[in-house]
């Protein structure tokens, strides 16, 4: 019974091929992504030039995000997956031929790399709003999230392995092009599916304003502020380790491109277990404490990380820094969920995406050239002790955003008034107020 109801959503014939062909197609993407890493180590030699092209792959989710976020709630969301899945994959094929007839270059991988940013941006929020529409029951919406999440991470788990296996016996060209198949998957499932007609939403407030009412609504609510910012800062360092990786596979483990492969698995396994350690909790309330506890332990596994030159302490320490980043980045989607008004959560959604994708980029490429000056050692410490001042400041405030969000949870009826230190009903609705 209870492995049924961890599987429930899978009930849903739309969300159970959305689930098949959307594992197949993770697993080519975490391939590519290693490949291409790899690929620009070997042409550049440079952790700067590879953090330049993951900034040009993700810094279009920091402009598009809150765009998309609008946009995406007027269009039929079938059709626009079936686009953007269609452009990624032409994007992997196109990678495969430039490094199969070796005329593959940086000048040809940046512009590529900021298509499929653009790609990313709109592909990622329209999955999340759809899932709304293969998941018709309400009740196993947050189950489908769930699995959604845990099949994103087994993908980054295996992605990376079988990547460093082909880099290590045949080259980045199979990979790019195993990437480029798996979209058929995926592409087939959606077809396949019994989508109702989409019916366009009343549009009643313009872009601009619908804009300016969720910056507000976000910025003058201190929980909301704090936790976008603890967020970002988590995303623009936890992300940036990929910058390093391939050096840091070369020059300190003496390895090869497998072991890269396998280190890109370690932080794999350590968000999955972050995630599955989530999940196994049964209520919000506690969630703030692991996002302090989540930063604290990136800045530890960050500055182990810098002193390590063994395998097995490298593949720990990275399982670590996933499991913190996972578990930070999971528990603030939870918390901003629960907190904000139903009618802003699409707008603090789309904020969160800009806050953990679009400063990603600035992170690779800060951390890109702090490696590249200053050593990598340097740039892991640098990272380590940017998560331990965060972890240390989102503790002291953590008391204050307490008493902010009490009232929220005993009018959600997720604590008892009496629970939450307030006696009287007049209280409560001051409190909320405030």
């Amino acid at each position: 019974m209870k492995f049924k109801s961890l599987i429930r959503s899978l009930s849903h014939r739309n969300f159970r091929l959305f689930f098949i062909g959307q594992g197949i197609s993770l697993i080519g993407t975490w391939m590519q992504q290693i490949a291409m890493s790899w690929v620009v180590f070997q042409i550049t030699g440079s952790s700067f030039q590879l953090g330049v092209v993951l900034f040009c792959g993700q810094i279009p989710a920091l402009f598009l995000s809150p765009i998309a976020g609008v946009m995406i709630d007027r269009w039929n969301r079938h059709r626009l997956l079936l686009l953007t899945q269609t452009i990624a994959m032409i994007q992997a094929f196109v990678l495969a031929a430039l490094d199969m007839t070796g005329t593959i270059a940086i000048w040809q991988i940046l512009p590529l790399s900021i298509l499929l940013g653009v790609v990313n941006t709109f592909d990622i929020t329209g999955r999340q709003t759809f899932l709304s529409e293969m998941v018709t029951d309400r009740k196993d919406l947050s189950n489908a999230i769930a699995l959604n999440s845990s099949l994103m991470n087994i993908a980054r788990l295996l992605g990376p392995s079988l990547a460093g296996l082909l880099l290590a016996t045949t080259s980045a060209s199979v990979c790019f092009l195993v990437n480029g198949i798996s979209y058929f998957a995926v592409l087939l499932a959606l077809l396949a599916m019994q989508i109702s007609p989409h019916t366009k939403k009343l549009d009643t407030k313009g872009l601009r304003e619908g804009l300016r009412e969720g910056f507000i609504y976000a910025f003058n609510f201190l929980p909301i502020r704090v936790i976008l910012l603890i967020c970002g800062i988590a995303s623009m360092v936890g992300s940036s380790y990929n910058v390093m990786l391939p050096e840091f596979s070369v020059q300190i483990l003496h390895g090869n491109a497998n072991t890269l492969g396998m280190l890109g698995s370690a932080a794999g396994l350590g968000a999955l277990c972050g995630a599955l350690f989530l999940a196994s909790r049964s209520s919000v309330v506690g969630l703030g404490r692991w996002i302090w506890i989540g930063l604290l332990m990136m800045g530890v596994g960050f500055i182990a990380f810098a002193y390590v030159n063994q395998f097995w302490t490298a593949f720990a320490a990275l399982a670590v820094i996933s499991f913190g980043l996972m578990v930070q980045i999971a528990a603030s989607n939870t918390l901003l969920q629960t907190i904000v008004d139903e009618d802003k959560r699409g707008r603090i959604m789309s904020f969160f995406t800009m806050a953990f994708l679009g400063v990603a980029p600035f992170g690779s490429l800060f951390t890109g050239y702090i490696s590249a000056t200053l050593g990598i050692e340097f740039a892991f410490i640098v990272n380590g002790i940017s998560c331990l001042i965060s972890a240390l400041a989102f503790f002291l405030l953590l008391p204050k955003l307490r008493n902010l969000i009490r009232p929220i949870y005993v009018r959600l009826s997720i604590i008892s008034p009496l629970a939450a230190g307030i006696e009287t009903t007049s209280e409560l609705k001051l409190m909320t107020k405030e």
